[in-house]
């Protein structure tokens, strides 16, 4: 059994990984920036094996309020799945949306790693895995577009190698994980795959990665992503 904390879980592939985690026997600390209006994921808080906060993870002083509530916690497995989208065309494009889109998508993942740290030391697992998009790849990138998400996530990602060299000392194994173009409220109804199938990949991504396969930019389906 493993403790698993996770971002983003009122909805899509957050919730869905609450529920397979669940189902398999782990404790799963779940946040959500609005838990009260989390209908799907509170229909689950009977199970005595979840946990249930509300956190904005783009408020990083929520952020450091939570990890001292849960300070003698450990965990196992830190998932930064958190994230937003904003259209973005050339001629077209909010400076207040992209830098939303950093504060979100690429430094709240990396300071909310930062702020659990200790209770990450703590863990068995010692796993960290922001979850990014094929978008972020700079050599994917062969339609031009959606200048905010790519780059926000392409941010992440670069972060992330850092933080994999920085966490190897701690014996903590990092991920940056693609789940594939997937049909939810954010990827829309023309993705390839649906929740199920995205999640269940990644978690088996999750459970090989270990310090000698880390830092990895990689899909659901245990595909390398070039940078």
């Amino acid at each position: 059994m493993s403790k698993i904390f996770i971002t983003g879980t009122n909805r899509g592939l957050g919730l869905e990984f609450v529920k397979q985690f669940l189902n398999r026997g782990d404790e799963v600390i779940a946040t959500c920036r609005n838990s009260e209006n989390a209908s799907e994921l509170n229909q689950l808080q009977d199970n005595p094996n979840l946990e249930i906060f509300s956190l904005d993870v783009g408020d990083h002083n929520a952020v450091q309020k939570l990890q001292q509530q849960l300070a003698d916690q450990p965990i196992d497995i830190f998932i930064n799945n958190a994230g937003i989208w904003r259209s973005s065309q050339l001629g077209n494009i909010s400076i207040d949306e992209w830098m939303e889109s950093f504060r979100i998508n690429s430094i709240a993942p990396i300071k909310t790693i930062e702020s659990f740290l200790p209770n990450i030391k703590l863990g068995q697992d010692k796993k960290v895995i922001s979850i990014t998009s094929k978008m972020g790849s700079i050599d994917d990138n062969t339609s031009g577009g959606s200048y905010i998400y790519r780059s926000s996530k392409t941010a992440l990602n670069s972060a992330m190698q850092s933080m994999r060299h920085d966490l190897k000392n701690h014996g903590i194994a990092t991920c940056t994980l693609h789940p594939g173009w997937v049909r939810t409220d954010m990827g829309g109804p023309g993705g390839w795959i649906d929740v199920l199938e995205s999640v269940s990949g990644m978690i088996k991504v999750i459970d090989q990665l270990s310090i000698d396969n880390s830092g990895e930019y990689i899909d659901y389906a245990g595909k390398i992503i070039p940078w």
